[in-house]
């Protein structure tokens, strides 16, 4: 890894490393289109069929392949060179959006089609995903680890408010095929910054045990270190009960709000606004001291703007709250994959990250599901506003936990070498207090 350049501001300190220069230009151009495909294979269905239960079923093929393969992917992760998967993940990522793009302009696509690809792209989400999250500390080391972090959620949610405004005037303006399309060339960009990278490649040493043991491995450390239980565990409760809510947006721009294909682009930008700006606050903290805390708060915050947003019936209105609900889930979001990464040793990182991951896009296509079912049955508000209870009452239970859990977060940080960015005694003992 080359010397990294001193001349950034401290809140941008991780783009001192060239590799995560090249990983962040071009992943926030990939993220854009992303998003735009997102929201635009939303709309499609939502325009193919009207069903709210069907939207639900999208989502849930999109990411219960990561439920059930991200393990694979950790282990996968840990056992070879991690920058030649992700340069594959991302090829076949491209292949996929520019192969639903064809069949849409053409015509041809049906609700099949959106789900067979859905669910192609979530087995790649698999294998991506936790070796991305993994691959984080190989650009930058772990005195930066947490900078990187907050600037690559940054990034994410930059992307979040550009893509779906794009993605609702082209949806309006030229359909979805071209969405789909634009997500495709976007790839370009993110391939062409790994394949630039000055990466060294570690020889692996044969692994002396089998996969599935060290698939075993990764499990039993989540279930037996009980500050990255607790984390991982709330991190699901909120993804299966609260962020469903994005699943069924399109109900509320169109039948709520009246507001259409634009207003759908627009609430998910606000949304968007909101997790960046969560994002950016972490950018300037330098150590997890009292981010135990911050992922309590935001949990709960996160509830009760979902329980407004469901109450509202006025575009603008909804629109506003949507900040405060982007704001929460990404602060409880980065706040949680910090602690994480800073308490989980390297040899483990990818098997971890992938349990991680598993709690945070695996259990999502459960949650789609049944709220899908339940807004058609109870209306899509009543199942947001329950969703957010929920949440609110998960970021209760993790408060009350926060005491049993600081000396076992403290004792396993000391053992991190510069995990947090300061790693004295005095910094890690207030992790999850503070």
């Amino acid at each position: 890894m080359r010397r990294p350049s001193r001349r950034l501001p401290d809140a941008l300190r991780a783009l001192r490393h060239r590799n995560f220069r090249l990983f962040f230009g071009g992943q926030f151009i990939s993220l854009i289109g992303t998003w735009m495909q997102s929201v635009a294979q939303s709309w499609l269905v939502y325009r193919l069929t009207g069903s709210a239960a069907l939207l639900g079923v999208t989502g849930f093929c999109a990411q219960i392949p990561v439920f059930l393969l991200a393990a694979v992917g950790g282990a996968v992760a840990d056992r070879h060179d991690r920058h030649p998967i992700l340069v594959a993940t991302q090829s076949v990522s491209m292949l996929l959006a520019l192969a639903l793009a064809a069949l849409t302009l053409t015509g041809r696509v049906q609700v099949w089609h959106v789900l067979t690809f859905a669910a192609a792209l979530g087995v790649v989400n698999a294998f991506d995903i936790p070796t991305r999250q993994a691959f984080i500390v190989e650009m930058v080391g772990r005195d930066d680890l947490m900078n990187a972090i907050a600037l690559n959620s940054s990034m994410f949610n930059g992307a979040r408010i550009v893509g779906p405004a794009v993605a609702g005037v082209l949806v309006a303006a030229v359909g979805e095929g071209w969405c789909f399309f634009a997500n495709g060339v976007s790839y370009v960009a993110v391939i062409a910054g790994l394949l630039l990278m000055d990466v060294p490649h570690p020889a692996h040493a044969s692994p002396r045990t089998s996969a599935v043991a060290d698939i075993i491995e990764g499990f039993r450390f989540v279930a037996r270190t009980s500050p990255v239980l607790a984390l991982v565990l709330l991190l699901g409760l909120v993804s299966l009960a609260g962020m469903p809510y994005a699943v069924l947006m399109p109900i509320f721009a169109d039948r709520i709000l009246h507001g259409g294909a634009s207003a759908l682009g627009g609430l998910m930008a606000a949304s968007g606004v909101g997790a960046l700006a969560g994002a950016l606050s972490l950018a300037f903290r330098r150590s997890v001291r009292g981010l135990g805390r911050w992922v309590a708060l935001s949990s709960a915050g996160f509830g009760v703007s979902l329980v407004l947003f469901a109450a509202s019936r006025t575009l603008w209105l909804s629109g506003a709250l949507l900040f405060p609900v982007g704001f929460a889930m990404m602060v409880q979001m980065a706040s949680s994959n910090t602690l994480v990464q800073a308490m989980v040793p390297d040899a483990l990182r990818g098997r971890v990250m992938a349990v991680y991951s598993m709690m945070f896009m695996g259990l999502a296509p459960f949650g789609a599901l049944l709220a899908g079912g339940l807004a058609d049955r109870f209306g899509a508000s009543l199942t947001v506003a329950a969703g957010g209870v929920v949440s609110v009452i998960g970021g209760a239970w993790f408060a009350s936990r926060l005491p049993v859990l600081r000396e076992r977060a403290r004792t396993l940080l000391v053992a991190q070498p510069a995990a947090s960015g300061q790693p004295s005694e005095q910094g890690t003992m207030s992790v999850v207090r503070d």
